[in-house]
């Protein structure tokens, strides 16, 4: 399977993505992860407003084959949520980096150990061999 991550991105090693912008992230799940999980059913998400911790645990995606706890990449606080995913939750499968966000924090100026495209792509060639 050929997968995609994009350089404009950084990844955790959980297979998570953010997108800094300024003092602002969008966080999903990689094409890899989606990939690996199958048909998502069904996603939990934060409440707006809620405080997380760099590495803390976020959320949970479940598909038709496991279910998956989602860390986030970055401190700060949620300020946005993807209402989207979880009356579409294919949108997870079919765009991970664009529609398919989870959510949108501001951020405490913490992260996570971010890896870049090159990195992140080297971490899932190894778990695929």
């Amino acid at each position: 399977m050929s997968f995609k991550a994009p350089s404009t991105l950084q990844y955790l090693s959980s297979h998570e993505w953010i997108l800094i912008t300024g003092d602002t992230a969008t966080i999903g799940i990689t094409d890899y992860a989606q990939d690996s999980l199958g048909d998502v059913v069904y996603v939990d998400l934060p409440a707006i407003g809620t405080v997380l911790a760099a590495g803390a645990e976020f959320g949970v995606v479940e598909s038709v084959k496991a279910s998956s706890e989602l860390y986030s990449p970055a401190g700060g606080t949620v300020i946005d949520v993807n209402a989207a995913v979880s009356d579409r939750t294919e949108l997870v499968n079919t765009d991970p980096y664009d529609k398919g966000w989870l959510i949108k924090m501001k951020l405490d100026g913490t992260t996570g150990s971010l890896l870049d495209a090159t990195a992140y792509t080297a971490l899932v060639d190894s778990i695929k061999h």
